[in-house]
């Protein structure tokens, strides 16, 4: 990282409160639609669905017509990306619009058995933009950006409702025993004890409410409510990652349903039962809008926040769950962190439109900005896909770049630069370099061949980031300098 821009980027984050200040002000800025009222936003955010585990990309064994559906009467991205390989700092990259090089949050670190790490009270986020624009803010489902009397709590962070998990790793029991709403806990009647195992009377455990089924009711419930005002919806489900406390037990699903006679590992199917359900319950709340007679005025996008698992006996070769991607979760290659985008917004966005723009989840502050005429006070990474939504000229990237700590690899970094892809496993490997265009698998390292590309790529792996700031949770930093 050279001096220059890493005094920059520390000048950046200490008047990062100052700039927050600037959210309690009436907003100045343009509409991209200015004779439109401001549209409804929902975000679903997947949790571990892969690049292949929808069929409008390519999955051919797990049904998602309600999806693929979306995918018909909007636009699929081919080429969108999360903020990160793992839970905690994807989610950190969307709603702050800074990729990992920037980050606050660049792990899934925990402070405490109640959460993770949490983003600062000054951060300048999408839901804190929208609140003070006027939205009504919900988040329903996975947090994981801070726990309980942090300042990272959901409600401390622009949202004016919160039903879920704050804990991610919380979030792998189903059958919770208690959620929260707001910063309450609330019971969930009739689950007992959870995390699949026996009580002390050698009982099977209670688990009679999915969380996944609470978390649809009380988004439509939300919808409902706001029908009137603009509201942000921040959906983050928790389908279809494991319970990894559960073993081989820990792909959770109420019923196996058209799986259930597949001659296939009973993880397999519960992992397709997982994604199935969760297809209905996106046709249920897409109906829902047309039945408010809102539709035509919602933007509804729906991703997932990295590449597919392996844990509770998965195999994610055996429904193809990268799409023929190199790579799955805590990879930096595509199949860790390409993944399903699509925008659904009936009479703006052109039905069946494919789109191979670049983009990751860094954008979205900038483009949900863009549409509801707020000028953001903060520094992003991000670029509006607005235009492309509209089907006008839409700006590209110079660059996409992520970083991640492996716990086995050491420090990751990718970087890509138009139909280029570069990876470095760790501080002393050397850099791979993959066309896209010819080698979506990643499968023939040309580095060798482009010297003066690597030495670009070797540029920016200084250039794009600055040292993680995590003050007094007393974080450990990763020096490239050393």
């Amino acid at each position: 990282m050279q001096e220059s821009s890493l005094s920059s980027r520390r000048k950046f984050l200490r008047t990062a409160g100052s700039l927050s200040s600037l959210l309690l002000l009436p907003n100045i800025g343009f509409s991209f639609f200015p004779n439109q009222k401001k549209p409804n936003i929902i975000f679903i955010l997947a949790d571990d669905l892969g690049y292949g585990e929808i069929g409008c990309y390519g999955q051919k064994d797990i049904q998602t017509p309600n999806i693929d559906r979306m995918a018909s009467e909007g636009i699929r991205f081919t080429d969108h990306y999360a903020g990160s390989t793992v839970c905690a700092p994807s989610r950190c990259s969307l709603l702050t619009g800074l990729h990992q090089g920037h980050a606050y949050i660049r792990g899934n670190e925990p402070i405490d058995e109640t959460g993770q790490v949490p983003i600062p009270a000054n951060s300048n986020t999408v839901v804190k933009y929208l609140h003070s624009a006027g939205y009504r803010t919900g988040l329903i489902g996975k947090w994981g950006l801070g726990g309980p009397g942090t300042e990272g709590e959901p409600t401390k962070q622009g949202f004016d409702y919160f039903y879920g998990y704050m804990d991610q790793r919380h979030a792998h029991n189903y059958y919770p025993e208690f959620l929260y709403r707001n910063s309450e806990v609330v019971p969930v009647e009739g689950n007992v004890v959870g995390n699949g195992r026996k009580d002390g009377t050698g009982q099977a455990i209670k688990k009679v409410n999915y969380s996944h089924d609470l978390f649809i009711k009380e988004s439509l419930q939300f919808i409902e409510q706001n029908k009137n005002e603009p509201f942000f919806l921040y959906l983050a489900l928790t389908i279809p990652h494991a319970n990894n406390e559960a073993g081989a037990e820990g792909m959770e699903v109420p019923d196996l349903g058209a799986y259930a006679e597949k001659n296939w590992p009973e993880p397999e199917k519960h992992k397709a039962a997982m994604i199935s359900r969760m297809d209905g319950d996106v046709g249920t709340l897409l109906k829902k809008l047309k039945d408010l007679n809102i539709a035509d005025n919602t933007l509804v996008i729906f991703s997932s926040d990295n590449g597919p698992h392996k844990e509770s006996g998965i195999d994610p070769d055996f429904l193809k769950s990268s799409g023929g991607l190199r790579g799955i979760k805590r990879d930096l290659y595509e199949g860790g962190i390409r993944v399903p985008m699509i925008a659904w917004w009936p009479g703006t966005i052109k039905a069946g439109t494919t789109s191979a723009h670049i983009s990751a989840h860094w954008d979205f502050l900038p483009t949900v900005c863009d549409l509801a005429g707020i000028d953001p006070k903060s520094e992003t990474d991000g670029i509006s896909y607005a235009p492309i939504l509209k089907g006008q000229k839409q700006p590209d990237h110079e660059f996409l770049y992520w970083e991640f700590v492996h716990p086995a690899k050491g420090f990751l970094q990718a970087v890509r630069i138009g139909k280029w892809k570069a990876v470095r496993n760790g501080l002393n490997s050397s850099i791979e370099l993959y066309d896209l265009e010819q080698d979506k698998s990643e499968k023939h390292d040309v580095a060798q061949k482009w010297p003066a590309l690597v030495a670009r790529v070797q540029k920016l792996f200084h250039e794009a980031r600055s040292e993680p700031s995590f003050d007094k949770w007393k974080m450990n930093s990763t020096d490239l300098n050393k």
